[in-house]
């Protein structure tokens, strides 16, 4: 599975971003989905994630103002990023897990994209 991340940049607080991870290579309505973030000199934490079957999860940090969706016919799956704060700057990254069910550790996923970077400024 490759994965393709896009849509980060540069948004004052309070703004709204809505990122992309386009998928390959493999049946992407079986896959569960997930975006993490990582923050200069911290760890890789789990922001969101969705199963096959559409249901989501969210860290609580980001409980209704981020939400991830997918499109199956596009191979896509999204996360829109509202109410944007100063401590969501972080490079966001969308992963794949084979078995199909969201969990929260990194090391549980598959397949990894390249990264995009989401700057919030104050």
């Amino acid at each position: 599975v490759q994965l393709q991340a896009s849509g980060g940049g540069l948004v004052q607080a309070g703004g709204s971003l809505r990122l992309s991870c386009a998928a390959s290579g493999r049946t992407f309505s079986s896959l569960a989905m997930g975006w993490f973030r990582q923050a200069p000199g911290k760890e890789r934490e789990f922001v969101a994630g969705i199963r096959s079957g559409s249901s989501t999860y969210y860290a609580d940090s980001v409980k209704g103002r981020f939400t991830i969706s997918r499109d199956n016919a596009k191979n896509t799956v999204y996360l829109q990023m509202n109410s944007l704060k100063p401590e969501d700057t972080a490079v966001y990254y969308c992963a794949a897990r084979v078995f199909p069910s969201v969990v929260a550790n990194p090391r549980e996923y598959d397949y990894w994209g390249q990264g995009t970077q989401v700057t919030v400024s104050s």
